[in-house]
């Protein structure tokens, strides 16, 4: 079995507890036999700025290049709000994104049975509910240039972002999008501002060739950005795979996962670009929800999405599928017999702690490879 070189960055508020699960997690599938890894820890975001005066060491970014997958917790809080822009916690994040070429972010939107009662649309409409929302995560307004703020004079200011694509940026996001859709309900809906945007009629006319050059056999549908949303809450299971750029898929995916009840549910990846010669790709796996500074220290956290996002290494990094689908199955097994943590307790009756939803998610591990 090939030894797997993961880099841990628990990062701050609730980071650091979420990640002592899912290590949990990890030394259980060590000690049954299903992986083996070797392990570096590091820091990022507001505790890397207390150790060294920036979000993220170079060390740890070397570390992060080296390794076959990153995983991360979370960054930030109010502690933070005062420091240079340049050096806030989330600029370690972005940093990871754009030296490892993180370009495609790929965030499920998966509504558990136990949980249908949890979201704020009626149970019908989300019961069953399996998305994957497709984000562009290195291109667009967050990145374009320039991106200023000048003063016009007479108490006036002027701020400018700027949306840029260019086509490779379009084709390759579009690729991942087709090749998980070939593997999941071979639909793909992209959505843009093609009405109103340049860089929307540029990302149709792309994606729509991407589709008609390789990928016909995948159902194609356009939507603008607007009106995906409103579908969305409208008719969500209409959807398989949805893919969009960087701006949109940030609110899109948000939505998305409220759908399902908790953001502290939902895990996600970034992947870079194939490797010609090693045919690895780098990657790094996170959870949605945040730090979450009101309850770091109080044991009230929702591990899963950290445990998810290691199910998601082990499925797009490593190839373990089935190992992957074994954590997923002791997730949906846990909540199947009413354990929640406070952000999903609805009216249960049985609300836990961070370390017990660890305790029971190894549980039922053990139970279901035994």
């Amino acid at each position: 079995m090939p030894t797997f070189k993961l880099l841990l960055l628990p990062g701050d508020g609730i980071g650091p507890e979420v990640m002592a699960e899912m290590k949990r997690v990890i030394a259980f599938l060590e000690a049954r036999g299903l992986a083996a890894f070797a392990i570096e820890e590091d820091l990022v975001g507001g505790a890397a700025y207390d150790a060294h005066g920036k979000a993220i060491s170079e060390a740890a970014m070397a570390k992060a290049k080296a390794a076959d997958a990153v995983l991360f917790g979370a960054v930030g809080g109010p502690k933070w709000h005062k420091v240079p822009y340049e050096a806030r916690p989330e600029a370690g994040l972005l940093r990871l994104r754009k030296d490892l070429g993180l370009f495609a972010n790929l965030r499920p939107a998966i509504c558990y049975p136990a949980l249908a009662d949890a979201s704020s649309l009626k149970r019908e409409l989300v019961e069953g509910l399996d998305i994957m929302i497709v984000r562009e995560l290195t291109g667009g307004v967050y990145f374009g240039e320039p991106k200023t703020i000048t003063d016009l004079g007479n108490g006036q200011k002027r701020a400018v972002d700027t949306q840029v694509y260019d086509t490779y940026e379009i084709e390759r996001i579009a690729r991942v999008a087709f090749e998980l859709a070939r593997r999941r309900r071979n639909k793909v809906t992209s959505m843009e501002k093609r009405n109103v945007m340049k860089s929307g009629v540029l990302w149709h006319e792309v994606v729509s060739e991407v589709h008609r050059r390789e990928y016909k056999d995948v159902e194609l549908e356009h939507q603008l950005a607007d009106a995906g949303g409103m579908q969305l809450v409208r008719q969500p299971k209409q959807f398989d795979v949805i893919v969009t750029d960087n701006l949109f898929g940030d609110m899109l995916s948000d939505v998305a996962a409220m759908l399902t009840g908790s953001l502290g549910m939902l895990p996600s990846a970034s992947l870079g670009e194939v490797d010609a010669k090693t045919k690895k790709r780098r990657a790094l796996y996170e959870p949605v929800h945040g730090s979450a500074p009101d309850i770091a220290g109080t044991g009230q956290a929702n591990p899963i999405a950290m445990i998810g996002s290691l199910a998601m290494a082990l499925r797009y990094s490593f190839g373990l599928a089935e190992t992957a689908d074994l954590i997923d199955q002791a997730i949906a097994g846990v909540l199947a017999q009413g354990l929640r943590t406070a952000d999903i307790r609805g009216e249960a009756k049985r609300t836990v702690g961070t370390a017990a939803m660890g305790d029971a998610i190894i549980a039922e591990l053990e139970r279901k490879s035994a």
